[in-house]
């Protein structure tokens, strides 16, 4: 089963998808949708179509490790998507995530309104590599998937 990750954002949402056999980033797009409902109904959607097994949604800690107004908004999206979804939903620690998209797109000569189009699917893509290394065994708990029981 496919493995989709989120970048969740007020104006734009970023998507990532892997592979069938979760082994690597594939399609990675952007999502334009107003409102958290309609944002896990549109998630939800694209994750039965592409046969996702688990949803992965970046939880934007500070460096400090607390939890801020953007995490506490991922919390609300992943009780959201737990609800109504019926796929496995986590939490996926994702600090530095955008600057390193950031980062990606300058070495890449990407500046603009292209790179303001990109960076969230860009940034859901790190998430999603982040979260396959993970999963496979080669990342650390302290920076991997976060459990109900851990928050």
């Amino acid at each position: 089963m496919r493995v989709m990750a989120v970048d969740y954002g007020d104006a734009r949402t970023g998507v990532a998808v892997s592979d069938m056999s979760a082994t690597m980033a594939g399609e990675a797009w952007v999502l334009r949708v107003n409102g958290q409902n309609a944002l896990a109904a549109a998630i939800a959607d694209e994750a039965v179509k592409r046969e996702a097994g688990t949803i992965v949604v970046g939880y934007p800690k500070n460096m400090d490790g607390s939890a801020g107004p953007r995490a506490e908004k991922s919390e609300q999206l992943v009780r959201l998507l737990r609800e109504n979804c019926g796929i496995e939903v986590v939490l996926w620690d994702e600090r530095l995530t955008t600057a390193s998209a950031h980062k990606i797109l300058s070495d890449s000569g990407v500046y603009g309104k292209k790179r303001k189009s990109n960076i969230d699917a860009v940034a859901a893509t790190l998430i999603l590599e982040g979260y396959l290394q993970y999963s496979k065994g080669a990342g650390s708990r302290e920076q991997g998937a976060e459990s109900d029981e851990q928050r």
